[in-house]
């Protein structure tokens, strides 16, 4: 198929440079100062209401991002007039992560509105630079379930509390829903069949990866940041101990992300049957685990902030239940890619949710040290096997 007619010169062509460009550098950027902002909104308020709120937050935010980095995959971020619809999208995200702390309470309506205002510029946007193509028919067919997900926005926009919440879950539940089945529309729009629409198997990769990064310095920061604004207290041995241990959890994710399944992704993406379909639910791998590194910042987060002879419930949460929501994501990652999936990972999990009832008897920094060894016993168990075996290919599930 001829991406790049000469009526529609935005579209990427198969010679466009394959890596990640500058403006979408500079668009994730955006996502740190969101990240931030849903950490210190669940260390401030670590309850189950709380944690419901930021999950409908991070919800509206991480789809934004799926969606935008697959216009930069099939529109070239390199013409002039992409760059300036991501600077826009990346206001957008800016403003909306300002509303974070205050998402469902007296700022609602203006985080949904921009929410809307996101959308409406996208389908816009290919309506003037892609009409007449398959990318169209794929923005019309979501489009129509856009509206159909804001009969929860717009009365979700005007209440508060749990009724929001439950009214914008439904509608993003609508949105994700949709576009996992492919956006299915009545009359002539029909069915969005991937295999229509390329995917630049190198680049979808490099967006995922530097996004995970990006969460995995979202640890780093708040590890940073907390050390700092304690101020004399801030170099106790228990702290020291704390931000060694904090830092070494975040080393270990990365590592246990990258290997192999991480660096797998574009190849998988080339191998599969259907590119569009594995680079989809890539993405719900990715939310996942990058879920889980923003529990894990809080859990991190709290220790560092209020040592305490024990370890409160609610920061098992995010010490213990960040690590193993990671895991898990990091399970299907592995699935998404290999087909298969190795017995260490699941057990991890298992181990960390054993630990749950326990570590509420010890110290915060014992609890930190057990989430941190069970990582380290991942990542040997995948070196050894490195070793014993040649690596990996990928093989993605048909």
């Amino acid at each position: 198929m001829n991406r790049n007619p000469p009526l529609h010169p935005l579209l990427r062509t198969r010679d466009a440079p394959k890596q990640p460009a500058f403006i979408e550098l500079f668009f994730d950027l955006v996502y740190v100062f969101a990240l931030t902002q849903l950490t210190r909104l669940l260390v401030n308020d670590l309850t189950l209401q709380g944690g419901f709120e930021a999950l409908v937050l991070f919800l509206a935010l991480w789809w934004i991002w799926v969606l935008t980095a697959w216009m930069t995959d099939q529109f070239d971020p390199q013409h002039a007039s992409v760059q300036w619809y991501v600077v826009l999208v990346m206001f957008g995200i800016f403003l909306m992560a300002i509303q974070v702390p205050e998402g469902f309470h007296g700022n609602g309506p203006f985080f949904a509105a921009i929410f809307a205002a996101i959308s409406l510029g996208r389908f816009l946007f290919v309506v003037w630079a892609a009409r007449r193509t398959v990318v169209l028919n794929h923005v019309l067919r979501a489009r129509f379930w856009f509206l159909v997900s804001a009969l929860g926005w717009i009365p979700g926009a005007f209440v508060q509390g749990w009724a929001r919440g439950i009214l914008w879950l439904s509608a993003l539940t609508v949105d994700y829903v949709s576009a996992a089945l492919r956006w299915p529309t009545p009359w002539r729009l029909g069915h969005a069949l991937g295999p229509a629409l390329e995917i630049t198997a190198t680049h979808v990769a490099e967006r995922y990866r530097q996004v995970f990064i990006i969460a995995l310095g979202e640890i780093v920061l708040a590890l940073g940041m907390t050390f700092t604004d304690t101020g004399s207290d801030a170099f106790t041995l228990r702290r020291a101990v704390a931000i060694t241990l904090s830092f070494a959890s975040a080393a270990l994710m990365w590592r246990l992300y990258v290997y192999q399944a991480g660096s797998q992704l574009g190849p998988a993406i080339t191998e599969a049957r259907d590119p569009h379909r594995l680079s989809q639910w890539s993405s719900f791998a990715h939310m996942a685990m990058i879920a889980g590194t923003i529990l894990t910042a809080v859990g991190f987060t709290l220790v560092m902030e209020h040592p305490t002879a024990h370890t409160p419930p609610s920061w098992v949460a995010g010490i213990i239940g960040g690590p193993a929501l990671f895991l898990a994501g990091r399970v299907g990652f592995e699935y998404v890619i290999f087909g298969r999936v190795t017995l260490p990972r699941p057990i991890g999990i298992l181990v960390l949710a054993g630990l749950s009832p326990v570590v509420v008897h010890l110290p915060p920094e014992a609890t930190v040290a057990s989430t941190t060894a069970v990582l380290i016993a991942l990542a040997a168990e995948d070196t050894v096997r490195s070793r014993r075996s040649t690596p990996k290919q990928a093989a993605p599930p048909t």
